[in-house]
């Protein structure tokens, strides 16, 4: 009985984590997700081995190495800005997406296991780029961005609200779309 009564008790007295700042941060993760890092043509440029090819055919040694090396730092950028934004999402989610977005329990498990994966996947990725190159691993790419993508259709979903009503029509925030 004191169990239950402390549930009810906590339960009614919950409120979001963070507020407006954390949805606001959340949201700002979720457009420099969808916008800046994970676009297609983004990774695909990032991860291109038609630069190595070409780079391959050059007969000095050392632009190679320097090819590798440039390559290498802008992988593990990526690959920490990705890991950054998608935990600004977690915490998002942990902490308020209950109380605005009422994800059903079976949808909060899925996204939490994807956060998990997602976590570990950057991780693995970080290390094999560090010790084997920035194409070591082109499948945990892929599979990573995939990832990321279904975590911000979820979470794009969370944070909808947030959007204003005649930007998802066409327009933007500056105002109603025009014909």
């Amino acid at each position: 009985m004191l169990l239950v009564s402390l549930y009810f008790f906590a339960r009614s007295g919950r409120r979001a984590e963070g507020g407006s700042g954390a949805m606001v941060e959340a949201k700002q993760a979720l457009n420099a997700l969808q916008a800046g890092l994970l676009p297609p043509e983004l990774v695909g440029r990032i991860f291109a081995r038609e630069d190595l090819e070409y780079v391959e055919l050059e007969p000095a040694k050392e632009i190679r190495e320097l090819f590798l090396e440039e390559r290498k730092q802008v992988v593990l950028s990526w690959v920490s800005r990705v890991r950054k934004q998608v935990l600004s999402l977690r915490h998002f989610h942990l902490g308020s997406a209950r109380f605005y977005a009422r994800l059903s329990p079976r949808t909060e498990l899925a996204l939490a296991l994807d956060f998990a994966v997602l976590l570990f996947a950057c991780r693995v990725l970080q290390v094999s780029v560090f010790l084997g190159g920035p194409y070591a691993t082109p499948r945990i790419v892929g599979s990573t961005a995939a990832t990321a993508t279904r975590v911000c259709k979820v979470s794009e979903q969370s944070l909808a609200f947030l959007t204003p009503v005649y930007a998802t029509r066409g327009g933007s925030a500056a105002g109603p779309a025009r014909p």
